[in-house]
């Protein structure tokens, strides 16, 4: 990379900058998420790799600017593992996975500088799926919560039904994000990760619609001509 940088290195290269590659290093994450949710082991070492890179574009980059070299950032992954593992490198006990949690929050809370407000230490710049359950669970942790899943459900109704009362687009956009909130809230009562769910929901979609387009194709059937009825049994059939 620093001959890629470099005089006489790669133009494109050259010309880049930290906001230039952020992109990249989000969609190889995507494509490592991919490669892992299709168990497809081979191409998950390449798309390991391909993230690699951008860990050593930025500290390239930085290195350039005189802020560090990509040794410092691997020291500083050796020292905090280190560090918010005290029952294993330490002297202290845990004995469960709870345990572990809650001594990680503890020494990473003691690391940082302590945010204006509680919501302040989640990024504005997140996913609004991640951002929507870490702002959630920061607030559930000070006991700003349902305290079941019955809760949640119900409130799930109430919006949906605050849904089908809005009557312009502004309210349908705000019921319609309370909705989606509400849901990623359930899911953290439920212990599932919702990104993951939606992944797996969406490549049932994808499986079960291309079914439906190969029997279409087969048929010689148009999609204009389909009539519902029959594309609903073809998607059953995908099922």
């Amino acid at each position: 990379m620093a001959r890629l940088r470099g005089e006489g290195g790669c133009p494109w290269d050259r010309e880049q900058t930290f906001q230039t590659i952020k992109p990249f290093l989000l969609q190889e994450s995507y494509e490592v998420l991919d490669a892992i949710d299709r168990q497809d082991w081979p191409e998950l070492a390449s798309e390991l790799g391909d993230v690699l890179l951008q860990v050593v574009f930025f500290s390239q980059l930085a290195k350039e600017a005189g802020y560090f070299d990509v040794s410092d950032a691997l020291a500083a992954i050796n020292q905090k593992l280190i560090r918010r593992h005290p029952h294993i490198f330490g002297d202290e006990t845990a004995r469960t996975e709870a345990d572990v949690r809650k001594r990680w929050d503890q020494i990473k809370a003691g690391e940082k500088k302590r945010p204006a407000a509680l919501l302040d230490s989640v990024p504005r710049a997140l996913p609004a799926l991640v951002e929507a359950e870490q702002i959630s669970s920061r607030a559930a942790g000070k006991g700003f919560d349902w305290t079941g899943t019955d809760q949640v459900l119900e409130k799930l109704h109430e919006e949906l039904g605050e849904l089908a009362r809005a009557t312009t687009a502004s309210e349908t956009e705000d019921e319609l994000g309370d909705l989606l909130f509400t849901v990623v809230n359930l899911a953290r009562h439920l212990k599932v990760d919702p990104e993951q769910a939606l992944r797996r929901s969406n490549a049932k979609f994808r499986h079960r619609f291309g079914h439906v387009e190969r029997e279409l194709g087969i048929a010689g059937a148009a999609w204009e001509e389909t009539p519902l009825a029959e594309m609903e049994r073809l998607w059953q059939q995908a099922k």
